[in-house]
């Protein structure tokens, strides 16, 4: 399709089915889940679409001239005809099961992150490690610009089915290769019912993200309730036989969010781009999951298990040679879950500026019981923690109508 020749990330959200609820059907085709497409396949079939060098360094400008003037040069396009399905088998090969386990034999959820990443541009929890996982999705919505997938992880079952796993919708907008513009996609025809509510559940999802984008604690102050929170956090710091304000204390029980701070520095080297010649939004995806399940993991003394992923926001590409510095902490607890954030920026060695690249938010459950509670200790660790119990609220439903 020709919407894909220029699309970049903006947004990512998951949802396992275990732990937090997912919509029973989000796709709008049942799967055929007869393996026949393989990852390596789609991947294959997406340069070839796109038309991209296979040789690093080349220029992608080329790809300008095909693009539209406007929305209405376009043919329009049903979601069906979006509809990709593609297997990983991990039952039959052992090869290439041995590049998706961890050390606890455990699927890898970073890698299933990067093909979720690959499949969403041509369109792990209790995954067991040895039976084929089927990740299949479609375009659900479209704007002029930008352009929602939805995908599903499924697993074979012990008598030959498939099971759903996960659920994600990723974000897209489209852009001129040359002037780094918009470009306009093709929009949707919708003639089923099923098509109509798909697409006005994208909708909702669009206004959802403006209404968020307009309560950010970046642009307005946190609420009533949420500063009832502040204040008691804070008293919860202070020692009542020094009666000062100026020296907190830990509570007993309790981490100093400082002090779950983890940093990281990667170079972007040419093997891990996209077909744009930016660092794949799917290798950052894992290395970022991967450094805040360690956070988590370090903070609860236990391995944790990955529960939600939300609002991985793309601000910007990577380019290919970067610094690329990620900084993880633990900003917010409850129970046996902690909401982990990462933050990505890349570093310009000659000035040593920073410039923010990548957002990403996860939750993680220890099933060894509950968590220390994290404490906040500054002004912006506080901004920290109620975001991060935003995100927390978001992902486990609790936040439908949070108070003003």
């Amino acid at each position: 399709m020709l919407i894909l020749r220029c699309l970049q990330h903006h947004l990512l959200r998951t949802r396992h089915s275990s732990i937090f609820a997912i919509s029973k059907r989000c796709l709008l085709v049942e799967r055929i889940g007869n393996c026949d497409t393989m990852m390596s396949q789609v991947r294959q079939k997406l340069t070839e679409i796109v038309g991209s060098s296979k040789q690093w360094g080349t220029k992608t400008i080329q790809l300008s001239g095909r693009l539209a003037k406007s929305q209405a040069e376009l043919p329009s396009r049903r979601m069906m005809d979006s509809y990709q399905e593609a297997c990983i088998p991990l039952g039959s090969n052992p090869d290439l099961r041995e590049s998706y386990i961890n050390f606890f034999n455990r699927v890898r959820f970073g890698r299933i992150s990067e093909d979720l990443d690959t499949m969403a541009g041509l369109k792990t929890f209790s995954i067991q490690p040895d039976r084929d996982i089927l990740i299949r999705g479609h375009v659900s919505w479209v704007g002029s610009t930008s352009i929602e997938v939805s995908m599903d992880v499924d697993q074979k079952t012990k008598n030959g089915g498939w099971e759903k796993q996960l659920d994600a919708k990723f974000l897209m907008v489209a852009r001129n290769p040359q002037t780094k513009g918009k470009a306009y996609i093709s929009p949707l025809e919708l003639i089923t019912e099923e098509e109509r509510k798909l697409f006005v559940e994208g909708e909702a999802n669009k206004a959802k993200r403006q209404q968020e984008n307009e309560k950010s604690l970046l642009r307005t102050p946190p609420t009533e309730q949420e500063r009832r929170i502040i204040h008691d956090l804070f008293l919860c710091t202070l020692d009542d036989r020094a009666a000062t304000f100026k020296h907190p204390v830990k509570p007993e029980g309790a981490t100093w969010m400082e002090d779950t701070l983890l940093k990281n520095i990667h170079v972007c080297f040419p093997q891990e781009r996209n077909l744009y010649n930016k660092i794949f939004g799917g290798f950052l995806m894992r290395q970022a999951f991967e450094m805040a399940w360690a956070d988590a993991c370090l903070f609860s003394h236990s391995p944790p298990t990955a529960v939600a992923v939300d609002d991985i926001m793309f601000r910007k590409p990577v380019e290919v040679g970067s610094l690329l510095f990620m900084s993880t902490q633990v900003v917010y607890t409850e129970g046996p879950y902690m909401q982990v954030k990462v933050h990505a920026e890349v570093v310009n060695p000659n000035t040593g500026e920073h410039e923010t690249t990548n957002i990403f938010y996860y939750t993680f459950k220890c099933y060894a019981g509950d968590v220390p509670v994290v404490m906040p200790k500054s002004y912006s660790e506080y901004m920290m923690y109620i975001d991060g119990k935003r995100h927390f609220d978001d992902a486990s439903g609790k936040r439908s109508h949070r108070s003003e």
